[in-house]
């Protein structure tokens, strides 16, 4: 038998199922352990340059995708980009916890 195929009783939870993360501090929390740390010190980094560069700007970003090898990034401002492999998102919520 399959472990797809197997059934659960009735009032049982399966332990492979992630927890509800609908708290968003929560979320934040375990995104955080995930990012390497260089990659979200570059991220702040390259957030605080754009912010001391342009001061008059009052559009915010949602966040910034940045290479994990090279800790090369760049600001998001519209929506949710789509990602290279070696690229990963970190969210303003996240640059901001510091």
């Amino acid at each position: 038998m399959y472990t797809s195929q197997h059934r659960q009783p009735e009032g049982t939870v399966d332990a492979v199922m992630p927890p509800n993360l609908s708290n968003s501090a929560a979320m934040q929390n375990d995104f955080s352990s995930l990012l390497d740390p260089a990659v979200l010190q570059a991220a702040r980094q390259i957030y605080r340059t754009y912010y001391e560069v342009h001061v008059e700007q009052v559009q915010r970003p949602i966040g910034v995708v940045i290479h994990r090898e090279t800790c090369r990034g760049q600001l998001v401002f519209a929506q949710k980009p789509i990602l290279l492999p070696q690229e990963c998102f970190v969210p303003l919520d996240l640059i901001d916890a510091a």
